[in-house]
């Protein structure tokens, strides 16, 4: 469970830096989001999930 909280943690330093970095990029970014499909996003986001999951499994198996 500790991994766990861990992990959110970093997420929440990535996230932040990238705010406090890139602000107008990441607008940017989440502008064009809102304009893509649906469908898209979905792909998208199992892509990255399971590129995610491929590479905890390696690092941690």
């Amino acid at each position: 469970m500790t991994d766990f909280f861990t992990a959110l943690a970093l997420v929440l330093v990535i996230e932040g830096l990238f705010l406090a970095i890139f602000p107008r990029r990441l607008r940017q970014i989440v502008e064009m989001l809102a304009e893509m499909p649906p469908d898209s996003l979905r792909i998208g986001g199992i892509v990255a999930a399971s590129l995610g999951v491929f590479l905890v499994w390696l690092l941690r198996g």
